[in-house]
């Protein structure tokens, strides 16, 4: 079995608790869906970096959407 084979058996929820680790984002969730809240666009290349480099997932496979953060007023 291929290292990327093996990848693909990881659960959707051990790679979110990855990604909460290894970044400043947070998970919001709508209708039980996990939707990905960001910093930057930078950040954001990143992340799907990360989530398709270690997990071999492509980041919308992960979460439902990806958003920015709102800024606080």
């Amino acid at each position: 079995m291929s290292l990327s084979a093996s990848r693909k058996n990881v659960p959707q929820d051990y790679v979110i608790e990855q990604v909460m680790k290894n970044f400043v984002c947070r998970t919001l969730w709508s209708e039980g869906r996990p939707c990905l809240e960001y910093t930057s666009e930078e950040q954001l290349r990143e992340i799907e970096t990360y989530v398709q480099r270690q997990f071999d997932w492509d980041l919308y496979d992960v979460f439902f959407t990806a958003v920015p953060t709102l800024d606080e007023e």
